[in-house]
């Protein structure tokens, strides 16, 4: 029991870091989404790998490197799930600076929907008849922002797929939180360091151009970044996964009235018509996520 209760709090701690994480983005906004894109990769690879040297654990991190390397699967398996991350950071970043913060709500409300059918596909899970209409109302509210934008809402589903298609990766690949995380950004950090020497060359770089604030504001991406995803991390491996689940509409929640009540981004009647379909399609996904595991565990007793 203490042990969950201790999950429940990293978790609760990891979404409360990410839906406020906005504000952050938002006080770099005067900085291109590229530039903050590299600045995280390459802060949040020195974080994690001086934090496993002070661990001491340095020689499990070549046994990683070496285990990875022996299974060529996983180990370009993870090369991917790499880039997506990066490529979901820096849309997220964009979108954010660019106030499309409620459009960022609407992916991570997506996310763990598109995780599913991910797992139906690819995992060979099932869907009870309560999670199937859970989707048909989904694709409505979906549906229905689509037609009153004109245009499909690709912002919200590419940050939802590539944060999903992440989950599934890293799903299937065991490894150390924190040693999993310095060699996922080791992958991507030689291709960060080339673009910032281009920007530097280029006379294109804020970092250590502009103000002392903005300096430092760049170099805390590495823990803006690593912080959360341990503490998730840490968290999820605690808690029952219908939890995990639950807690995880904290973040986008806390997005949506950033971008609404902070930013006064758009939010009409048919954004409330739409997302009103959405909140309804994950509650009553996870309440039948959590009659599922009350009866699984009744049935064990």
């Amino acid at each position: 029991m203490q042990t969950e209760k201790s999950g429940v709090l990293w978790a609760i701690g990891s979404y409360l870091i990410w839906g406020i994480m906005p504000i952050y983005w938002k006080s770099l906004e005067h900085v291109a989404s590229a530039e903050i894109l590299v600045s995280r990769i390459v802060w949040a690879f020195v974080l994690t790998l001086v934090v496993v040297l002070l661990m001491k654990n340095g020689r499990h991190l070549k046994a990683d490197i070496k285990t990875l390397w022996i299974s060529q699967r996983d180990f370009w398996a993870l090369f991917a799930a790499s880039a997506l991350v990066s490529t979901n950071w820096f849309i997220y970043i964009w979108a954010v600076n660019h106030n499309y913060i409620v459009q960022t709500s609407l992916g991570y409300y997506i996310n763990p929907l598109i995780s599913v059918l991910l797992g139906i596909f690819f995992l060979k899970e099932k869907l009870s008849r309560a999670q199937q209409v859970a989707f048909l109302l989904a694709a409505t509210g979906v549906t229905i922002l689509t037609i009153s934008y004109g245009k499909f809402p690709w912002l919200a589903f590419t940050l939802a797929i590539t944060f999903a298609v992440y989950g599934l990766i890293k799903k299937q690949i065991k490894l150390d939180a924190l040693r999993g995380l310095t060699i996922e950004t080791f992958f991507i950090v030689p291709f960060a360091v080339i673009y910032y020497v281009w920007l530097f060359m280029e006379g294109n770089a804020v970092f250590l151009h502009s103000d002392i604030k903005t300096d430092i504001l760049l170099i805390l991406t590495g823990i803006a970044t690593a912080l959360p995803l341990i503490m998730y991390a840490k968290g999820v491996q605690r808690i029952p996964l219908y939890m995990a689940g639950f807690l995880q509409y904290i973040a986008p929640t806390m997005m949506l009235f950033l971008g609404v009540v902070v930013y006064k981004e758009t939010f009409g009647k048919i954004e409330v018509l739409s997302f009103a379909f959405i909140w309804a399609a994950l509650l009553l996904f996870t309440v039948s996520k959590l009659i599922e595991v009350m009866k699984m565990k009744k049935s064990l007793l």
